[in-house]
């Protein structure tokens, strides 16, 4: 199978603006500095099916338990028709602390990429572990997966409607 999905950088402008809305705790320089270095997904072996992604910014305090963050990863995707990036969750933050995304597996749709938000991808975690363990999440942490499925459509099936927006934005 060929290339069927290329990872690029938002604009700085809609990262600043990210932060700003979700990431109170950095100052302009601060995210100036998370913006230079974020790092593209990737995939830690030949045989891993995901593309590891990455926190551009550490909690000073870390995750605690009954706490949610949401993460401007700087990230989108462009696609080829038919494929669809499903966010997941890295199993061993599962198995180790008991963090979880917010929306269980994010679905990030091909022409989420042409949104006014430059299809920013955003990640929330969750920590509401019976653990009950404060996790540290660093700067250049995976934090979650991405693995590219291409998808079919239905008999029938007439959608004609362009996309513009984030979260939810299909149902409006």
């Amino acid at each position: 199978m060929g290339t069927v999905a290329k990872f690029e950088k938002v604009s700085f402008e809609v990262f600043r603006e990210a932060c700003k809305a979700v990431v109170p705790h950095l100052t302009g320089d601060d995210i100036i500095t998370a913006y230079s270095e974020i790092r593209l997904p990737r995939r830690a072996t030949k045989g891993s099916a995901g593309y590891d992604f990455f926190s551009p910014v550490t909690l000073p305090e870390g995750l605690k338990k009954g706490d949610s963050f949401t993460f401007p990863t700087g990230i989108r995707c462009k696609m080829n028709e038919g494929w669809v990036l499903l966010i997941c969750p890295r199993s061993g933050m599962g198995f180790k602390t008991g963090i979880h995304l917010a929306n269980t597996v994010g679905v990030i749709d091909q022409d989420y990429y042409y949104s006014d938000n430059e299809g920013h991808i955003m990640v929330k975690l969750v920590n509401d572990s019976s653990l009950a363990r404060t996790a540290a999440i660093h700067s250049g942490e995976a934090i979650c997966q991405g693995i590219l499925l291409p998808f079919g459509t239905a008999e029938g099936d007439s959608a004609q409607r362009t996309r513009n927006g984030g979260f939810g934005s299909t149902g409006k």
